[in-house]
């Protein structure tokens, strides 16, 4: 049954930058330099399908649900990327236009609203917000309150990258330094410690919803979020980190730190294996992982078929190949609370990995 009208419902991906987006290292004088992403050039249509009961599909306030793919009408073809939240959706189009469509209960959409049609239906500006303090903001004389329109986040230093858990914002700047900010009781912020990480902590919200950096030797070339977790992969491109819940091994994290929450990050050992990740996507319980050769890794959580690793009963503790990708190169990875979901260089979506 869908989530009743402003319940939170936690986000359906995590956001990242794409391959083709992703901000290029450059090493200068033994630091890190990060150049900041482009406008992607190619521009396409935008198409929806699943749960609409407050908008989020784009599709006008009467679709309440399809089960299969529909153009947003509104939104053109000029639209050159796209993201999903719990109960929204942001598209981004060539001219540098933010449009949003989806429940604005507490000021995700960025804009007023007029009614359910005004939330169902595309319109300009965007701003993510939710009950942890708007994404991880503290906004004098509102702190805790939702945000009906767009906050300015300084961290001191040009952004090349920004992902989106459930409740945490992780940003990337052009220096390789990690800020986080939301929700931190699960370790997913990676800064604070356990005793630190509640709103009933002494420095109460204003230790969550300030941008702060994650202490990250080296620094960090990518950022990834998910539920209740956060994935860097550092400067050198070779090592991946993370912090945040791992009870399903789904952070890569073995040992006596497996089925535990990391509140520092730490090295993701099960990524050790040299084939340069591309690209990370962590649901509630699982993770992908995309490797240069364009192969789908899958650990975690196997209930519901989320891991496209066939019929099984056990979780998988190590990343393990996704069989019916392994004869396909894919470009891209996204995961949801209980899904899975790759593109291959053809531009097909497959759909395999989710059980319905």
């Amino acid at each position: 049954m869908p989530a009743a009208r402003g319940v939170k419902r936690a986000a359906s991906k995590s956001s990242s930058a794409t391959t083709s987006t992703a901000p290029k290292n450059k090493k200068k004088r033994g630091a890190i330099q990060l150049e900041i992403p482009t406008v992607p050039k190619k521009r396409g249509r935008v198409l929806a399908c699943g749960q609409g009961d407050v908008g989020q599909l784009g599709l006008g306030g009467d679709v309440v649900e399809t089960s299969r793919f529909k153009l947003v009408t509104a939104l053109g073809d000029k639209i050159v990327d796209v993201v999903a939240g719990g109960m929204h959706t942001v598209a981004l189009d060539s001219d540098g236009k933010v449009w949003t469509f989806g429940c604005n209960d507490e000021g995700a959409l960025g804009r007023e609203v007029v009614g359910e049609d005004g939330e169902g239906t595309p319109g300009g500006s965007a701003f993510t917000s939710d009950s942890h303090g708007s994404m991880g903001l503290v906004v004098r004389g509102r702190e805790g309150k939702p945000c009906k329109e767009p906050v300015k986040v300084d961290v001191g230093e040009p952004a090349v990258a920004i992902a989106s858990g459930g409740d945490h914002l992780v940003i990337l700047t052009t220096s390789g330094s990690v800020f986080t900010m939301g929700c931190g009781e699960q370790g997913q912020l990676g800064r604070l410690s356990q005793r630190s990480a509640t709103r009933d902590a002494r420095q109460g919200f204003s230790a969550l919803l300030t941008a702060s950096r994650v202490t990250l030797k080296g620094g960090a070339s990518r950022v990834w979020a998910g539920y209740h977790a956060t994935f860097a992969l550092d400067a050198a491109n070779d090592k991946v980190f993370a912090w945040g819940l791992n009870n399903y091994g789904q952070l890569g994290i073995t040992g006596e730190k497996r089925k535990t929450a990391l509140f520092s990050p730490m090295e993701c050992d099960a990524f050790n294996t040299g084939s340069g990740w591309q690209q990370v996507a962590c649901g509630q319980h699982h993770s992908l992982a995309l490797d240069s050769s364009g192969q789908v890794m899958a650990i975690g959580r196997c209930e519901y078929g989320r891991l496209g690793l066939g019929d099984r009963t056990t979780d998988a503790e190590t990343l393990e190949a996704v069989p019916k990708l392994q004869n396909k190169k894919c470009v891209s990875i996204a995961a949801g609370t209980c899904n899975s979901f790759a593109v291959t260089d053809t531009g097909k979506i497959i759909l395999k990995l989710c059980l319905e």
